[in-house]
């Protein structure tokens, strides 16, 4: 099922600071099918749990391609706290892949035939801004909500503005 867009400009309705997380696979080599599929499909068991579980701080997600080598999700959280909470509580799946990985690595059983990576970034509010023309709730609006960009200002100026001037209300 498709979203249906939301008529004319639209903003994210994100408060404070935005936590956006990029993390993704790089196939190596592409006959190593054996190393990057599980890869892969931690990648979405990772996806599974956290939707499971809104309390783990994952707001909203979108998985994207970089090249058909290059697959990654961009990862909007609550906060940093409850980002590296997840990713070190010994009972989420991310503790054990990284754990096998760990492993793998200090045996040099590790070929390099997928890589892995992620960037997290903590976004101060003020220092973001963001505009959507005919389109779904979709990235940060789809995490935290859509309003109308008049809300927040018409301009990018004026919505980079808002953060420094509002004091903390809404």
């Amino acid at each position: 099922m498709f979203a249906k867009p939301i008529p004319g400009r639209t903003t994210a309705a994100a408060e404070g600071d935005a936590v956006v997380l990029l993390i993704g696979m790089r196939v190596n080599h592409f006959w190593a099918v054996h190393q990057w599929l599980p890869v892969m499909l931690s990648m979405f068991r990772m996806l599974g749990e956290l939707a499971r579980d809104g309390n783990r701080g994952l707001l909203g997600r979108v998985l994207l391609t970089a090249s058909p080598r290059t697959y990654y999700v961009v990862q909007y959280w609550e906060s940093k706290e409850k980002l590296y909470a997840y990713a070190s509580s010994p009972e989420m799946f991310h503790h054990r892949v990284w754990g096998i990985i760990n492993r793998k690595e200090r045996a040099g059983k590790v070929r390099g035939h997928v890589g892995l990576w992620h960037e997290a970034y903590v976004v101060p509010e003020g220092s973001y801004e963001s505009i959507y023309f005919d389109m779904p709730a979709f990235g940060l609006a789809a995490a935290t909500g859509v309003l109308p960009v008049e809300r927040r200002g018409r301009t990018a100026a004026e919505r980079f503005a808002r953060g420094a001037a509002r004091g903390g209300d809404a």
